[in-house]
């Protein structure tokens, strides 16, 4: 992007326009990720890695 974004509404709304642009015919997604880069107060946050999956009391 060429101007800073912050809006989480606005990050979610690019990625889908980028998703929905690729052509999947008959093909399968395994993982799809998203990167973001130059965050200004990303230091003064504390950032926090989530489960990707979780069964029960047991957390992968």
């Amino acid at each position: 992007m060429l101007a800073p974004i912050s809006e989480l509404d606005t990050i979610f709304e690019i990625a889908k326009t980028l998703f929905l642009s690729i052509e999947l015919e008959n093909q399968s997604i395994r993982l799809l990720g998203i990167s973001l880069s130059n965050l200004d107060n990303a230091k003064h946050l504390q950032a926090i890695q989530l489960p990707l999956f979780q069964n029960g009391n047991i957390i992968f």
